[in-house]
């Protein structure tokens, strides 16, 4: 990624004094971010490499990641949220010869089964912009646990960064707050590549970031307001927290704080409504990892709710049979150890183009749910509509048994928890009756279960990153339906 490197050195040389980057320890101007790059870059030297990463958020991650592509190397991020097993598996299947290790927490815990490399203090040196692109290995948990990684040694993450800041207008007076795992492919480019294009400064805040990746609750507003950004990407459950927080607090976001990407999840129509009504400039869009995770994006000026916006300039989406297939150049080079993708690929979520060029996604194609009358439906649709209650922390939506009755999974967020444990049967009937009131009958589920948060997660019903897994999820809602005596937990929904 030369580019990543000439910009630094640009920036470096016509705006050395300005902060660069910030987290809650130190600040770096461009010439200190650049020189300390450099020499971390010398250190590393300009063999072929395959480098991990490893540690929580932070200006120190920053520099270990333009540093290693600076010197060519093919980086690996290791979330911090993975478990050591996944680590190791991820180490071992990638070939990583070196590990970055950024902080002293994270060199505490570091047991991985190759060398480790300390980020020094001090080092100082010039940057390399004759290297090779090494390019990126990123590797998600997935449904299974097993991490599978997805190959972009083509230029895929610095043409997604660059058609991405074009699209979104990032100037140098942006100031972008990262929040979310920077080993999240979203996170790399918004946090780290498009601030370093731009010449606007970013702020890490590493305890936030660390949250979010164990699915624990933070103080979004307060993030916000102590950073001041103009951009951010949050998930739909932080949008959530923070419309809740401005709630509670009676304030609007500061009148600085101009784009709010989300993603990683369908946004709740009601939530998104409401984050706008209190000020939020929520942007929705869509992407995945094997098509270098942005596809479509609403941004200023070309925005319609309920949509995840227009595909990128550059990159073509058509409907094929229903399903969403995307063709240009942030297509992945495949997956590790497995064959080179095809020309288009087919993502397997199901979704419309309106006459506008406007995408909706609506969900995947494989959970696609037959009802007994023969109509398909997407259970994201109904989960999506009632997570936009700031009580519910995730729900599964299936159809388990021979009935064909549909039935879903409740799982109660943090403010929710307790609410749930003293609602009545008949109250908590009444409240999915209610949020599901625009919803017609054949999809409306007739069951549910109500699972507390430490029980799913001591069934093993959400990644290490916090997302509930649908199998999982859906295999216990099934066993509990079938061995329920239709009392306690269980609820008939009107």
């Amino acid at each position: 990624m030369s580019r990543l490197a000439e910009a630094l050195a640009r920036h470096a040389e016509t705006s050395g004094e300005r902060v660069a980057m910030s987290d809650a320890v130190r600040s770096l101007t461009w010439s200190r971010l650049a020189a300390w790059t450099g020499g971390v870059a010398e250190d590393l030297g300009p063999e072929p490499e395959t480098i991990g990463i490893f540690g929580q958020n932070s200006v120190e991650w920053a520099v270990a990641f333009l540093a290693a592509c600076a010197a060519g190397k093919t980086v690996v991020p290791l979330p911090v949220f993975f478990t050591g097993e996944q680590r190791a598996h991820v180490v071992r299947d990638a070939g990583i010869q070196r590990v970055i290790v950024t902080d002293a927490e994270a060199a505490a815990g570091h047991t991985l089964p190759v060398p480790a490399y300390h980020l020094p203090e001090s080092r100082t040196g010039t940057l390399p912009l004759d290297r090779r692109d090494g390019g990126l290995i990123i590797y998600t948990s997935g449904s299974t646990g097993t991490p599978k990684g997805v190959r972009l040694v083509s230029g895929q993450a610095l043409w997604s960064a660059e058609a991405l800041a074009r699209a979104i207008g990032a100037t140098p007076q942006d100031k972008y707050l990262s929040l979310l795992p920077l080993p999240t492919l979203l996170e790399l480019i918004c946090g780290i590549m498009i601030p370093v294009l731009a010449g606007g400064p970013v702020h890490f805040d590493g305890d936030v970031a660390g949250n979010a990746g164990a699915g624990i609750a933070s103080n979004i507003a307060e993030a916000f307001e102590r950073a001041r950004p103009t951009t951010s990407v949050l998930v739909p459950q932080l949008l959530g927290l923070y419309a809740m927080q401005l709630m509670a607090s009676g304030k609007r976001p500061h009148e600085e704080l101009r784009f709010v990407a989300v993603g990683g999840a369908a946004i709740p129509p009601v939530l998104a409504k409401g984050a706008r009504l209190l000020g939020i400039p929520v942007y929705e869009g869509y992407g995945l990892s094997e098509c270098c995770s942005v596809v479509s994006v609403n941004r200023p000026g070309t925005c319609r709710e309920g949509t995840a916006g227009t595909p990128l300039p550059g990159l073509q989406v058509t409907i094929e049979d229903g399903e969403i297939v995307v063709e240009g150049p942030t297509i992945m080079d495949g997956y590790l150890h497995g064959d080179a993708p095809p020309r288009k690929w087919h993502t397997g979520d199901v979704g419309s183009l309106d006459a506008d060029g406007f995408l909706t996604v609506y969900g995947r194609r494989d959970n696609l749910i037959i009802t007994p009358y023969g109509r398909n439906l997407s259970p994201e649709w109904i989960e999506t509509t009632l997570l936009g209650d700031p009580r519910l922390r995730a729900c599964i939506l299936a159809q388990p048994g021979e009935s064909g009755k549909l039935a879903i999974l409740v799982i109660p967020s943090p403010a929710g928890e307790a609410w749930f444990k003293t609602a009545s049967q008949e109250e908590i009937v009444k409240h999915l009756a209610q949020a599901l009131s625009t919803v017609p009958d054949y999809a409306r589920p007739k069951k549910a279960v109500v699972l507390g948060f430490a029980e799913a997660a001591a069934c093993d019903l959400f990644t290490p990153n916090g997302r509930i897994r649908r199998k999982a999820a859906m295999k216990y809602l099934q066993d509990h339906i079938a061995n329920s005596t239709g009392e306690t937990m269980q609820k008939e929904v009107a």
